[in-house]
């Protein structure tokens, strides 16, 4: 087989016996390009290329500015590449064999400041609080008002806050039990602050009287029948505009990750923060080590003698 046609013939065994998308053959035929280009360049082919080739062009990519996730796209275009080249007996080798991808690292949460949440939670607890508008608006500002202050206190998982049991608001003493992921329970506090935030919703929920037989804390009509975590989202980020803060930058998710950075920042330790969080390996949580780091360095800094140097 001429070497002009290897890479339309392997794009023909993804389509045929793979079942590969047309964005997928598209992709494999751009990052074979890219490479077929480098080895012209260098002076040598498909089937000849060698290990150090494939290295060397990974290298160039690194030098043209392109990020971890697109080089290991493009070594996983080319692994593909050569295992079918070694299949149909054109080599005798892969030179991908020993090359690992490219370290992707994991994106640092997005975090907010302590003031920004003070003053999302501070907007909630005054429009909860308003005589003002209809039993049914100020229904919607109470509810919006308890799952802030109970995200923010208690780091759920949003899934989990929106379909909290009814039970929940008769909670005794200052612990919820939470059933995250695979049916795994674990206990997580609630202040002072959240237990009032609950009272104060269940007054108007009970006056509104529609839903009083749900099963659900915050039930809605839905397929669920508890409300979604998407309206959820959205209300958050209208309350953000009206907060006067960057909605783009705020999301339940970003609040959970509001309440563990927090934490750490106060002095929690990681174990801690990750039963609270419901993450069932500590690598999970270890994406919060760079509040760690930072608060042992202000430690030292401030407790050392030599940080005063």
């Amino acid at each position: 087989m001429k070497e002009f046609h290897l890479a339309e013939a392997f794009l023909e065994m993804m389509s045929a016996e793979r079942g590969a998308a047309k964005n997928t053959l598209t992709s494999y035929e751009r990052d074979l390009a890219f490479y077929g280009e480098h080895l012209s360049n260098i002076g040598t082919r498909f089937s000849d290329a060698q290990t150090q080739h494939v290295e060397k062009h990974l290298q160039n990519l690194n030098a043209e500015g392109m990020s971890a996730s697109t080089q290991a796209r493009h070594l996983s275009s080319i692994r593909q590449f050569h295992k079918f080249l070694f299949a149909e007996g054109i080599r005798t080798d892969d030179p991908c064999a020993t090359i690992d991808s490219p370290k992707l690292g994991r994106p640092l949460p997005k975090i907010m400041s302590i003031e920004e949440v003070d003053q999302l939670i501070g907007l909630a607890e005054e429009e909860a609080t308003s005589k003002e508008g209809t039993s049914a608006k100020r229904l919607r500002a109470a509810r919006l008002y308890v799952l802030i202050e109970m995200l923010y206190a208690t780091g759920l998982r949003v899934s989990e806050l929106v379909s909290l049991p009814r039970t929940a608001a008769n909670a005794s003493g200052r612990f919820l039990t939470i059933v995250g992921k695979g049916n795994k329970e674990r206990i997580v506090p609630l202040s002072d602050k959240g237990k009032d935030a609950i009272a104060l919703y269940m007054s108007h929920l009970k006056a509104d009287g529609k839903n009083n037989d749900s099963k659900f804390l915050f039930p809605a009509n839905s397929a669920t029948g508890h409300y979604a975590r998407q309206v959820f989202a959205r209300d958050l980020k209208e309350l953000a505009l009206r907060a006067g803060l960057d909605a783009a930058k705020i999301s339940p998710h970003v609040m959970r990750h509001a309440f563990a950075s927090h934490l750490l920042q106060n002095g929690a330790d990681l174990r801690s923060v990750q039963q609270l969080l419901g993450h069932a390996d500590i690598s999970t949580t270890q994406i919060y080590t760079h509040v760690l780091d930072e608060r042992l360095k202000q430690l030292v800094e401030e407790h050392h003698p030599l940080g005063k140097i």
